[in-house]
């Protein structure tokens, strides 16, 4: 196995070169978590997985609450199936707590502001009710909980992190919380050791071939928590080293792949922003055009498992206008494939595709 094997067998795991999913939870809780705070690129991240879903069904799955909008595992927004939240809300917030005490710290949110805030959005919110984030900021100057300079949204954060609320709506303008309890009803709970396996399983199988490091980064445990995981699962895994790194995957590995392949992946899309050592899929040189030191990952094109490119849309009516930039000169596997390549994203959006 060398890198280009790696990159390409991520692509088969993640469903992007060929999904066996046809539900929208189905495939999140494939992918255990989609990291989601660009929600416009998440959504494509879940289309491009599942050929012929369109924007307008993610959205009512996330209405329904079948997959659910929340800050969890490092922590920033991803999505996770519903079935899943409880679990993984328990097994990673300790981690999340500790890591946010100093930014706590540095905005004067104290435990007792913590527990009148949890307790306020409680009220706010009970009773089936949807709230606006301005709604409930209002409510919250008028209880003198103070939310400017980012407060709220720590406040908010945490409130998630403790399974209270939730985001029911994630449109940019508009977005909206209920509680969490009331609408996603309570599912099996496990240990820590029987979380922890659960977790490490899910991420092998759905993002293999990676290593500790990258299950580390990801999940948000640290390294000694990550091993001990990995150790309790690795006789179902087996595992190359390639350049003093261990990647384990699954055993349904094949060192076959689909060939001539071109993808128009999102922006923080998985198969980029899931590992720590991102080389397997792009060059070094290149790796400052896709994502930058300060955490923004840019939308990119995918030939035969490398980033080659990346791309930005523009969206006017009914047609969405697509700008890229290569890194190379286009090759003849681009010039014939890129079109259609291109028109899922069209499609999912109910547009047409014109490139620039």
């Amino acid at each position: 196995m060398n890198f280009t094997d790696i990159s390409n067998f991520r692509l088969i795991n993640q469903q992007i070169a060929d999904s066996k999913f046809n539900k929208i939870k189905d495939i999140v809780g494939w992918m255990g978590a989609l990291q989601a705070q660009d929600y416009t690129m998440v959504k494509w991240a879940i289309g491009s997985r599942l050929p012929g879903t369109c924007d307008a069904e993610i959205e009512t799955a996330v209405k329904k609450a079948d997959i659910i909008r929340t800050h969890i595992l490092r922590p920033t927004w991803h999505f996770v199936s519903a079935d899943d939240i409880y679990w993984m809300l328990e097994l990673s917030s300790p981690q999340i707590n500790s890591v946010t005490k100093t930014r706590d710290k540095d905005l004067g949110i104290t435990e007792s502001i913590l527990k009148k805030s949890n307790l306020l959005f409680e009220k706010l919110l009970s009773g089936g009710k949807e709230l606006t984030r301005k709604e409930i900021v209002e409510e919250f100057k008028r209880a003198n909980i103070e939310t400017e300079n980012n407060r709220f949204y720590h406040l908010q954060m945490h409130a998630e992190i403790d399974g209270i609320l939730f985001s029911r709506n994630s449109s940019y303008n508009n977005q909206t919380f209920s509680l969490l309890r009331e609408i996603v009803p309570q599912t099996k709970t496990y240990t820590r050791d029987e979380a922890l396996a659960k977790l490490a399983t899910r991420y092998f199988t759905s993002h293999g071939p990676a290593t500790v490091h990258d299950f580390s980064w990801w999940s948000g445990l640290s390294i000694g928590q990550s091993k001990r995981a990995l150790d309790s699962i690795s006789s179902d895994f087996i595992s190359e080293e390639i350049e003093n790194q261990t990647y384990w995957f699954s055993h349904s590995y094949a060192p076959t792949h689909k060939k001539d392949t071109l993808f128009f992946l999102p922006a923080f899309d998985e198969f980029i922003i899931s590992y720590k050592n991102r080389t397997a899929s792009i060059p070094i040189e290149y790796q400052n055009k896709v994502f930058s030191s300060n955490g923004l990952f840019r939308p990119v094109i995918v030939v035969n498992g490398q980033v080659v490119g990346i791309w930005k849309r523009t969206i006017k009516k009914d047609t969405v206008f697509l700008e890229t930039e290569f890194f190379q000169p286009k090759n003849n596997l681009i010039l014939k494939k890129i079109n259609n390549a291109a028109k899922p994203f069209g499609d999912f959006l109910h547009k047409q595709i014109e490139m620039i």
